[in-house]
């Protein structure tokens, strides 16, 4: 394929989680259309906004092409061989001088939007035997590894709503039009939804804030941040109470359902209600249409992961989809089966027990990570065994992770930071060396991770629409050079991997025949498969995991506690993902998101008009936002979109710079985790609000 060439391509997004298919046209060398592919088995059709910033971010002229080396506070482009010499010789020396934890990686949500950086960039941090290993997951996801680990024996066994089949979808904390799923791959959610009304069925939500998935709910109740784990006990209760609860087909398989019953009978819902913000009727009167409504699903996202009991959360979650009947049924809790399964060749048994601690807190890992929320300690407290290199791969965590202004002022602290990443933002400006890799439709990609989560089993290998200069690497050739000079051995391409991968997988493919179905190949709606696909020792499911019954004694002393008066929570939103999409113009076209919403009781309370210029407090910080009213807030709770931040110096990322927001992770608190996971605790941060005009 030449520049020149005019020409049809078919691939799909890989911005986000629900790799919608899209048709692509380029004439004369540049993109002149791009839309969704209705014959992608999966999207059919569907694009949202972020589909269209593939343009932006391709001819971005901010993006880098060339290794970049930092001198004082100004950059300069150096040869790529100068610039791997440097990176392999200042980490050799300090895993020589102080041990190979004395370096650190940091692995960014892109990482798994790129099979290239997914699949290689693990090559480098053998060589290096990097055992200090963080990523965005401890900022997300973690709670539901971690329970899909103790429940069925692996942490990518996670249970998918059938959205497409069932007849009742309860959502808690999760904004699907928004997201168009997360941890459910299902583009164009604005249609299934509809199409679930359309067969009678129902989509009730639980959120502190409407949503623009509330407005398309049969119900939506505003419960308080923090409490979805206790509207789930008390669901649990009266399924209980009221002789509902049936584990279905896997009854058989099922250990603790009575352990379950004795730790959920002390949460009946008028114990519960205040505390919550609902009433003790209406708690009772969905877990019975929940119970009886077949099939039926319950799902929890954002909201009911990045808190304080996001385990519980997700744990209880299962429960209720478990004992209600609906796990690895039609329409209820699936697990999909896709085409590079990597779950193929897993061991049975395998114990998740953390066999380490950070240095600092002692705070656990999970599945060889270490929750992110203590990297900027272990960079800034002095002593042994202090990360003295850092490791980014596109990533910023400065504006990801809690309390970032620590993090932003740690960095300065190290040794050396090399950064594999196309652009110079808040985080990688503190790089020493920056590599940045092809991205977008540069790039051939295969969806490894998505088709794990998707709703429907598809498959679509995606070629590069453009070829790359002269100047640029891809991601893996940037990993497997690294490593081969830190004497590294060689491993097989990321293409190779997913070809072998997707011959040996369960629906015995390969990247040929992909490329023969250029609008993907469709192996059917996800179908039962346990206890077949189960990986516990016994090939039982424990429904009563012993830490989970524990840490119900932390959530139990919330129920009495004092109310905050003000809380704080993210929001998603259509337009805006993560940092690394507020370079692209057409995603910033509009008014400013940036923003903090409150009710309009908070904003009398505190003398806040719609658009003043407001400061934020909470225990780690401050920022300054511009207040807008809105009664789709619950009264109590404030928000603000994640991502934003882009005021600090020396970033270059002019669009983003134009819209700088402030970061909401510049006042979330590093000590609020999950204990039962180590998930960072983003949402129902206290805070103080007042104004900063004089009305």
């Amino acid at each position: 394929m030449t520049r020149d060439a005019d020409t049809l391509h078919f691939r799909a997004c890989n911005l986000c989680e629900a790799i919608c298919g899209l048709q692509i046209r380029v004439e004369g060398g540049r993109v002149v259309d791009l839309r969704g592919d209705p014959e992608d088995p999966l999207s059919r059709g569907a694009i949202c906004p972020k589909g269209s910033a593939l343009i932006d971010l391709h001819e971005d002229p901010d993006r880098l092409k060339s290794a970049m080396r930092r001198v004082g506070s100004q950059w300069e482009a150096i040869p790529w061989d100068e610039a791997f010499e440097i990176a392999a010789e200042r980490l050799g020396a300090i895993a020589n001088a102080f041990g190979p934890d004395a370096i650190a990686s940091y692995h960014g949500n892109p990482t798994v939007h790129n099979s290239g950086t997914s699949l290689g960039g693990g090559t480098l941090l053998r060589a290096l035997k990097v055992r200090n290993r963080y990523s965005a997951t401890s900022v997300d996801q973690l709670p539901h590894h971690v329970v899909a680990a103790a429940l069925f024996g692996h942490p990518m066994l996670l249970p998918i709503p059938d959205i497409d089949r069932t007849m009742f979808f309860l959502a808690f904390g999760a904004n699907p039009l928004a997201s168009q799923g997360s941890i459910m791959t299902a583009p164009g959610m604005r249609e299934r939804l509809r199409a679930l009304r359309a067969r009678g069925g129902r989509f009730l939500l639980f959120d502190p804030r409407r949503t623009e998935s509330a407005a398309l709910a049969d119900e939506h109740h505003r419960i308080r941040p923090g409490s979805d784990a206790l509207v789930m006990l008390a669901m649990l209760q009266v399924i209980f109470a009221r002789g509902l609860a049936n584990g279905g087909r896997l009854e058989a398989s099922l250990d603790g359902i009575e352990s379950v019953r004795a730790a959920v009978a002390a949460y009946p819902p008028e114990r519960v209600a205040e505390r919550v913000g609902i009433t003790a009727g209406e708690i009772e009167r969905i877990a019975i249409a929940f119970a009886t409504t077949k099939p039926a699903v319950a799902y929890g996202r954002m909201g009911a992961s990045t808190q304080e009991f996001g385990g519980l959360c997700q744990w209880l979650l299962a429960a209720l989809n478990i004992l209600t009947g609906n796990l690895d049924e039609i329409g209820g809790a699936m697990f999909p089966l896709p085409a590079f399964d990597l779950l193929l060749g897993a061991k049975r048994g395998v114990a998740y027990a953390p066999q380490r601690r950070t240095r600092v807190r002692g705070l656990a890992e999970f599945n060889g990570e270490f929750p992110v929320a203590a990297l900027a300690e272990e960079i800034a407290t002095p002593g042994d065994g202090r990360i003295r290199a850092l490791i980014t791969i596109a990533g910023n965590p400065v504006l990801s992770t809690p309390n970032g202004g620590a993090l932003d002022r740690a960095l300065e602290g190290l040794d050396f930071m090399l950064a594999i990443d196309p652009y110079i933002n808040e985080t990688t400006r503190h790089a020493d060396i920056v590599l940045p890799p092809a991205i977008g439709l540069e790039t051939e990609h295969y969806d490894v991770v998505f088709h794990h989560f998707a709703v429907r089993n598809t498959a679509r290998w995606n070629d590069p629409v453009f070829p790359i200069d002269a100047e640029q690497r891809y991601d893996w050739q940037i990993f497997e050079e690294l490593a081969r000079r830190l004497g590294g051995a060689p491993s097989a391409s990321p293409r190779e991997r997913i070809d072998r991968a997707l011959q040996a997988g369960p629906w015995k493919t390969s990247i040929d025949e992909l490329r023969a179905s250029p609008h993907g190949r469709d192996f059917g709606a996800l179908t039962s498969s346990f206890p077949q696909r189960l990986l516990t020792a016994d090939g039982r499911i424990d429904i009563a995991p012993s830490a989970m019954l524990a840490d119900l004694a932390r959530l139990e002393s919330t129920i009495a506690a004092p109310i905050p008066d003000l809380v704080l929570i993210g929001r998603r939103e259509l337009r805006n993902n993560n940092s690394w999409m507020h370079n692209a113009p057409r995603l910033m076209r509009g008014p400013e998101r940036c923003t903090l919403l409150l009710n309009p009781q908070d904003a009398d309370r505190f003398g806040i008009a719609d658009g003043a210029a407001v400061e934020v407090r909470s225990a780690v910080g401050r920022i300054e936002s511009v207040a807008r009213i809105d009664d789709a807030m619950m009264p109590g709770v404030a928000s603000l979109p994640h991502g934003f931040g882009h005021h600090r110096a020396g970033v270059r990322l002019r669009v983003a710079s134009a819209h700088p927001g402030a970061s909401i992770n510049d006042i979330t608190d590093p000590s609020r985790l999950d204990a039962l996971t180590g998930n960072a605790a983003l949402n129902g941060t206290p805070i103080e609000v007042r104004s900063l005009e004089v009305r």
